[in-house]
């Protein structure tokens, strides 16, 4: 638990509902681990209030933020600075007070996309190396953005998007269009309807990710995947979902061998690992930090 002394430094979490989320718990964990003097507090912050808020960041000399929705595609406005994978993406999870060389926050306001960032170093932290490889992604979601446009930014060579025909599926277009014109990727978005590509497509990946919300409540019971068949036995094989931890769409993977299937509890760890150090540029204890969230 920590000490709130004079000295205390705040980080925020803001977002409108915001009391559910698990991320107070996981940073003041890692904030207890490190010995920082810091401490983080959710705020239930919208659109309306969103501009006063970051203001306070300011005022207050606070560390920086969280943001999640509806407020990840509006905060840059008030920022001085955004990270290019989060301009890509048109979205921030995390904004920081940047500091001076003696430590001491500027006010400068730098907003960053961890969800990204965190999805790829839990592939890291397997012991992967997919500079090169081909990826299938399911979903044109912000999870899904952050997910494709951190892939293309740091070496995957290609992304085959799958996306049912929805309102949604022209963001996919967009996705596309952003990793052709801004990596070295190369990236095409299909019909999910077209199960015969769909196939065609997992056979040849090395990476598979579904980063829809099928699988969790109240889709618990559901798969994006048909059958097993689509899998093989050496394709690498994630969920961003990790409530319930194993969903269908990984029992069918695993009952049809696949050996690394993993789901979103590395991506929800990592994000936040990586914003705190961020926030405070120390790194934390992976294991210890498994160890206290039941990863």
């Amino acid at each position: 638990m920590p000490n709130i002394t004079g000295h205390t430094e705040l980080v925020g979490l803001m977002a409108y509902p915001i009391r559910h989320s698990q991320s107070p718990k996981t940073h003041n964990l890692a904030y207890d681990k490190n010995g920082d003097d810091v401490i983080q507090l959710a705020f239930e912050v919208d659109n309306d209030s969103l501009e006063n808020a970051v203001e306070s960041i300011r005022a207050l000399k606070m560390l920086g933020s969280n943001i999640s929705m509806p407020n990840k595609t509006v905060v840059h406005k008030y920022l001085e600075e955004v990270d290019e994978a989060a301009r890509l993406c048109g979205a921030i999870n995390t904004v920081v007070n940047t500091r001076d060389e003696n430590g001491n926050v500027t006010g400068y306001l730098k907003g960053y996309n961890t969800d990204g960032m965190g999805y790829w170093q839990g592939i890291r932290e397997e012991g992967i190396d997919f500079k090169g490889m081909k990826m299938v992604l399911i979903g044109t979601g912000g999870a899904a953005t952050a997910i494709a446009v951190r892939g293309a930014l740091d070496g995957i060579a290609q992304i085959d998007l799958f996306n049912i025909k929805d309102k949604f599926y022209e963001r996919g277009e967009e996705i596309v269009d952003i990793i052709n014109k801004n990596t070295d990727c190369r990236a095409e978005i299909h019909d999910l309807a077209d199960l015969d590509l769909l196939k065609e497509k997992m056979h040849a990946a090395d990476i598979f990710c579904d980063a829809t919300g099928v699988g969790m409540h109240p889709l618990e019971d559901r798969s994006n995947i048909p059958d097993g068949s689509f899998f093989k036995e050496d394709l690498i094989v994630t969920d961003t979902v990790y409530a319930p931890r194993e969903t269908v769409m990984m029992k069918q993977a695993r009952d049809a061998g696949v050996k690394r299937v993993y789901n979103g509890m590395s991506m929800m760890l990592f994000q936040a690992l990586i914003a705190i150090e961020l926030y405070t540029g120390k790194s934390t204890p992976v294991d210890y930090m498994k160890e206290q969230l039941g990863i």
